[in-house]
């Protein structure tokens, strides 16, 4: 697996930069599409390569640990051949479905215990224990096991929360190590930042995650109850200290402002559910801004959804088609919106591409969230 530079912004810390894979190319800055349970929801694969033109998704290591489980998954031989998905795929660790279950996991310097949300069954996640399940899963990129800490962690929790994820890389190093990808295609590990948002946390953590001259490192605990300008702080922050020539990857975020924020900062890689999550509830993310598409003002507008939009919906179907279909609760409504989402959201990061590369990425960015931020 490789990485370059293409391009940086002169006046900005914005990259324009390529990571080869044995799955293929992605072309950064990204944005992967969720596939948490290994399908991106509502939206079918010939749509999700075709259409969307996703170049890398993501899976869950904990939902796909529980269902379909790891002996389906390798008797599969792998996600890719399970899902049918054969461009690059990235697994997150679970630390955060796993943490965010408060009420029915107990932490320790092992790992955590937790009971399954499906059945209440009782499982256990080291960082030894998740290297493996990775492995068997068979993604690209593989994240090691964290804790993310929540936006409003107090100092000393977010320091100890940070110290074992330290502790947790080193074992997660260790195991990845002595083990061997399962299906003859070469996988990397990413270590994760935290320390919540505090500066000198997230130093120290930056520093220590830069230690392990991984491929590539991502930055964690963001978006997660914070103030939006501490979450930019912090990105800069650790932006100054990861080194430049691997892939940085902000995880969970965001709003197509965030993502834009964030390549002006120096991020390469971005996920989140928003683009799925919001359209599924009738909120679609468009070059001249957003639109609810519920509103009463689409009723008789039999317009397309968007006159140049990044997908073959956008002129199939009219605003007040796709508005009917969602007061009708149809299904279809779902799959349209989902679809123009996640589009819409290739489509940003790839103009992004073309303007660091081009030199005048700042001017641009400075209009386009300006346009793309208006209520319609």
């Amino acid at each position: 697996m490789k990485f370059s530079l293409t391009a940086v912004d002169s006046l900005t810390n914005a990259r324009a930069g390529l990571i080869e894979t044995d799955h293929g190319n992605i072309e950064t800055p990204i944005f992967m599409p969720v596939g948490t349970q290994g399908s991106v929801k509502t939206v079918h694969l010939t749509e999700l390569r075709d259409d969307i033109k996703a170049q890398i998704i993501l899976g869950n290591t904990y939902h796909l640990y529980l269902r379909p489980g790891l002996e389906v998954l390798e008797r599969a031989g792998g996600l890719h051949r399970f899902n049918g998905f054969d461009r690059p795929m990235l697994t997150d660790s679970g630390g955060f479905q796993v943490f965010s279950l408060s009420g029915i996991r107990k932490l320790r310097e092992e790992g955590v215990e937790f009971r399954s949300h499906i059945d209440g069954s009782k499982h256990f996640f080291s960082p030894e224990r998740v290297m493996d399940i990775e492995r068997t899963i068979g993604a690209d990129i593989v994240m090691a096991l964290d804790e993310c800490t929540p936006g409003t962690a107090d100092y000393d929790y977010a320091k100890q929360s940070m110290e074992m994820t330290h502790r947790w890389l080193d074992r997660c190093v260790a195991r990845f190590e002595e083990t061997q990808p399962k299906y003859g295609y070469e996988q990397v590990l990413f270590p994760i930042v935290q320390g919540c948002v505090y500066p000198d946390l997230r130093r120290r953590s930056a520093e220590y995650i830069s230690s392990k001259g991984a491929f590539g490192n991502a930055i964690g605990g963001l978006a997660v109850g914070e103030p939006v300008d501490k979450m930019y702080e912090m990105i800069e922050v650790v932006n100054a200290i990861l080194p430049k020539d691997r892939p940085r990857y902000l995880m969970g975020v965001g709003t197509p402002v965030n993502i834009l924020e964030g390549i002006e900062r120096g991020v390469d890689m971005f996920d989140c559910v928003m683009p799925t999550r919001n359209g599924r509830n009738a909120m679609l993310f468009t070059k001249s801004g957003i639109m609810n598409m519920r509103n009463k003002k689409w009723e008789f507008d039999f317009s397309p959804i968007e006159e140049d939009g990044a997908s073959y919906v956008d002129t199939l179907y009219s605003k007040a088609y796709l508005r009917h279909l969602f007061h009708s609760h149809e299904f279809l409504a779902m799959q349209i919106a989902s679809i123009h989402n996640l589009a819409f959201y290739l489509w940003l990061v790839g103009e992004a591409r073309k303007h660091i590369i081009s030199g005048d990425f700042a001017a641009w960015k400075a209009k386009t969230v300006e346009e793309i931020s208006a209520r319609l």
